[in-house]
């Protein structure tokens, strides 16, 4: 299976993808689509779009797995996340791919152990499940965790050691 995992931010958008399975993965690429602050955010929006639908048609994902809503204590950062997230869902769901959402604190306890990680430990993580020769940059660190966690969730053994937090 090949995965296409997205952590939408409306100025740095961490991409990854995954081929293989819950037991056996490769990072094919991953980077961030990094968005210039002088854009307006619907030009910043348009860029993530078009940056993802290009990943999209350069890679052929089967799914796209997309960091979930998180808690926020901001509403003007709610509301532009939510935004970036709407951005890179349009952009799957124009190639009519399913898409699988994930909680941070299941991508994280999928990863880490531990829901509560921070982005150094998820990194780090993500490092030595994937043998990457360097740390990845944090946004794209957390889209190579949610590619796992996906893979993870695939598999019923996996999934049902993730629900009672085994893994």
């Amino acid at each position: 299976m090949r995965v296409l995992a997205i952590d939408p931010a409306i100025r740095n958008t961490g991409f990854a993808v995954i081929e293989g399975d819950a037991y056996q993965q490769k990072a094919l690429a991953y980077d961030v689509i990094t968005i210039p602050q002088r854009l307006p955010q619907s030009r910043a929006l348009a860029a993530v779009r078009t940056g993802i639908a290009n990943q999209i048609e350069k890679w052929e994902p089967d799914v796209v797995a997309v960091e979930g809503i998180i808690f926020v204590q901001s509403h003007r950062t709610a509301i532009s996340m939510g935004a970036a997230r709407a951005a890179t869902l349009i952009a799957a769901a124009d190639r009519g791919l399913p898409i699988y959402e994930y909680a941070p604190r299941k991508v994280k306890l999928a990863v880490v152990g531990k829901g509560s990680a921070d982005k150094a430990q998820v990194a780090f993580m993500v490092r030595a499940l994937l043998g990457l020769s360097e740390t990845p940059p944090a946004d794209a660190a957390d889209a190579l965790a949610i590619a796992l966690a996906h893979l993870y969730a695939s598999d019923p053994l996996k999934a049902k050691a993730l629900e009672r937090k085994e893994i």
